[in-house]
């Protein structure tokens, strides 16, 4: 019998849109023949499927009312970036229910949305480089004296919260510091302040079926903008992608051992992304981020990856779904 599968996009913040693209490569291939796939897009206003017209989900059991049928799923695939979809408020609400899911679960995922507290953990591993930081809340008093005690500039600032690349700056003056914290606190009550560290950028895939943990050949982004902002990242021609990686081997098994150490250290479950900078000064890895909801559509970084090693995505899809209804209490 065909397993109901509820295919969950938007969200409520600005990778909305890009929620949609990553939820359209991802219901292109599903396979029809085992799954009935119902999109759910996620608003701040109304949860909903569409149905010829709108049919709102009942939120008490996670149903759907279609033709006089009441729908209830056997598994859920998240393809939501940002909040809720990203930072363990969906997570929380399906185990409630009792009702799989395929990413990670709701404290990993509120650990890593987290960029501060998840370096804060991740260092803690030492088995990964990561750049000087401040941390600043809203309301909290701050000093540029302070913080450029603790830093040398360049600086990113970004959201501590936050996707896409979105509201984040490359400061490389002291005058552009102020204005770039402000723009940052626009899409978070908290914000990150990283020391730059010049190398080459480098992002892998990491996934587990059946116990098994697997690495996809590494991308390595080579941005035309002053860094990888979301023009770079959504304008086609602006970066340029090269999937593998071409890097030697021994950074190539640095990455993947160190990337997979901190997916089973994090107790990480499904598709997750790292991003590393490889220092060009000493060739040691620095770690940036965990993506436990990364960008799917179909030029993304993870469908080049699994393309790469000879996949189709039908096949990496289901796999993923099929471990999620096997293994899901794990």
């Amino acid at each position: 019998m065909k397993k109901n599968i509820a295919l969950l996009a938007g969200g409520y913040s600005g990778e909305f849109v890009i929620s949609i693209k990553t939820a359209e490569t991802i219901e292109k291939n599903l396979d029809t023949n085992l799954y009935n796939v119902y999109k759910i897009i996620v608003t701040k206003d109304e949860w909903y499927h569409e149905h010829g017209n709108k049919i709102l989900v009942d939120k008490n059991d996670f149903s759907l009312l279609i033709d006089g049928k009441k729908i209830t799923f056997d598994c859920v695939f998240i393809a939501m970036h940002g909040s809720p979809g990203e930072d363990g408020r969906i997570q929380g609400y399906l185990d409630m229910l009792q009702i799989p899911y395929t990413t990670c679960n709701a404290i990993v995922s509120a650990l890593t949305f987290n960029k501060s507290y998840c370096n804060k953990v991740v260092k803690a591993f030492n088995v990964v480089n990561i750049a000087n930081s401040v941390h600043l809340i809203k309301g909290e008093p701050y000093s540029m004296g302070a913080i450029l005690d603790e830093l040398k500039l360049p600086v990113f600032v970004k959201p501590n919260e936050s996707g896409s690349s979105l509201g984040v700056s490359k400061v490389k003056n002291v005058a552009e510091l102020l204005p770039a914290i402000e723009k940052a606190f626009g899409e978070d009550n908290q914000v990150l302040i990283e020391e730059f560290i010049e190398g080459r950028e480098l992002t892998i895939g990491v996934y587990k079926i059946n116990g098994v943990l697997t690495a996809l050949p590494a991308t390595e982004i080579l941005s035309q903008n002053e860094f990888f902002d979301y023009e770079a990242k959504y304008t086609p021609g602006v970066t340029k992608e090269i999937t593998p990686a071409q890097i030697n081997p021994q950074v190539k098994e640095q990455l993947e051992t160190k990337a997979m150490y901190i997916y089973r250290h994090l107790n990480c479950r499904g598709i997750v992304r790292m991003d590393f900078i490889l220092e060009t000064k000493t060739n040691k890895l620095f770690f940036l981020e965990v993506n436990t909801m990364p960008g799917q559509s179909e030029n993304s970084i993870v469908p080049q990856q699994v393309r790469a090693t000879g996949m189709e995505l039908k096949k990496f899809y289901g796999e993923l779904l099929e471990d999620c209804l096997k293994n899901h209490n794990l």
